[in-house]
């Protein structure tokens, strides 16, 4: 009886013991698979981030002077319609399969594939535009600079599909922080645009540190991070956010209506301008000619000076947002090429500067909010504006932009800047919906 008893418990922590040394052992597999995987990831985001930080970087340089040297040379400014006809030229003769921005998003979910001679085109594209004056901004060409490196690079060192998803959007990260100076708020916008709602946590690390790596080259070469100072933030009080949650309001209708205008803008040119040539040669006229009826260059560019004025200064224009507005429809649904989102930065901030003085509130706190209220409403991401808040303006104000940011996020509607968009989760509900947003 004794000598079973015995035996048993042998058998007993027999099994035991390989039970333990079967977990071991997967365990260690696991780990191994692990490390190996987020080896690999950090050494293509290293890579990424030094190339597509190093063309980031002489982008930047080439845009800063290309600016200088049209504030130097007024007269530049009337060689837009000629520009405009160059970039036509390019992209019928090398780009008629481009697709801008939204190729890069259809490339990440396997619906397209962003060529390698987008990084050159838009490139040259937007130090055009830039150059004559038109209203744009340069993030969208900094996510096809970095998107179709990123993707090409993926393919010379022979990457399945599915990483090179992961790799176009560390170029996205990279270039997008090389630029602004943001790696925080970079990392996150490229796993959060594609499809609101659904977080690519896959990315998170080679994303973070692309962005990372992209921005200190960017900031030892000379390119320093955009940092706005933001005077008197009052006390959160039940007056002070129920201001700000009326400017949200403003701010999510606001970027509705420039949704809108892009898309109008567009509409209208297909229809009564449907020549390439004659469409952009007429759009740089028409801005040409409000340009100087309206009798100022603030409109010209990107517009940081106005964000400038409205959150440092508390200055703005009444309907300095509107023409904005109008002028960057003009210029990017022609054919000029660059980005709508720094112009959606201008609007934003000289929006809100205007409201604050309307409501009695700091401009400055209201154009910064406003800023980052607009960008939510036209981007559907609510964790990238935060982070944008956060980085450009300091944490000081931080109660005010999280209102800001929810509110303009939850009454903005599903419009947005870029027709691949995928919104992905309800905004009121908590189910999914795969719903595609219409710039």
């Amino acid at each position: 009886m004794r000598e079973t008893k015995e035996k048993e418990s042998e058998e007993t922590k027999e099994k035991t013991t390989e039970q333990i040394d079967s977990v071991l052992c997967e365990w260690g597999e696991g780990f191994a698979r692990s490390m190996q995987n987020l080896a690999k990831w950090i050494l293509l985001a290293l890579l990424i981030g030094c190339v597509v930080g190093g063309v980031s970087t002489l982008f930047a340089h080439v845009l800063a002077w290309v600016t200088l040297l049209r504030e130097e040379n007024r007269w530049i400014f009337y060689f837009l319609p000629a520009a405009g006809l160059c970039i036509v030229f390019l992209y019928q003769k090398f780009g008629k399969d481009d697709g801008g921005a939204n190729q890069v998003f259809s490339t990440i979910r396997s619906q397209d594939n962003v060529p390698l001679k987008a990084a050159p085109l838009v490139f040259l594209a937007t130090a055009l535009t830039h150059l004559t004056g038109g209203s744009a901004g340069r993030e969208g060409a900094v996510i096809q600079l970095g998107g179709s490196i990123a993707n090409q690079v993926g393919r010379w060192i022979r990457l399945d599909e599915e990483d090179r998803h992961v790799v176009v959007m560390c170029g996205m990260s990279a270039a997008f922080a090389a630029l602004f100076g943001t790696p925080m708020a970079a990392a996150v916008f490229a796993m959060e645009v594609v499809s609101v709602g659904v977080m690519y946590y896959t990315a998170l690390a080679p994303c973070v540190i692309a962005a990372l790596i992209a921005s200190r080259f960017a900031a030892g070469m000379g390119i320093h991070p955009e940092v706005f100072h933001v005077s008197q933030v009052p006390e959160l009080t039940l007056i002070s956010g129920g201001k700000m949650v009326l400017i949200a309001l403003g701010c999510a209708l606001v970027s509705i209506c420039f949704c809108l205008l892009l898309k109008g803008t567009g509409r209208f040119y297909k229809r009564y301008l449907k020549n390439p040539y004659v469409r952009v040669a007429a759009a740089g006229c028409a801005i040409i000619l409000i340009t100087l009826l309206l009798g100022t260059d603030d409109y010209k560019g990107a517009g940081t000076g106005l964000i400038v004025r409205a959150v440092e200064e508390g200055e703005a224009n009444p309907l300095a947002f509107l023409w904005k507005m109008i002028l960057t429809a003009l210029t990017m649904k022609a054919g000029f090429k660059g980005g709508e989102i720094v112009p959606s930065f201008c609007i934003g901030a000289t929006f809100g500067c205007v409201a604050g003085q309307l409501l009695g509130m700091s401009p400055s706190i209201c154009a910064a909010a406003g800023m980052a209220a607009v960008f939510c409403g036209v981007t559907n991401c609510p964790i990238t504006s935060i982070l944008i808040a956060f980085e450009l303006f300091g944490f000081e104000g931080v109660s005010f932009y999280l209102i800001a940011v929810s509110i303009s996020y939850a009454a903005s509607g599903y419009y947005g800047l870029y027709k691949d968009q995928r919104i992905v989760y309800s905004k009121y509900k908590a189910k999914y919906i795969n719903k595609n947003t219409r710039a």
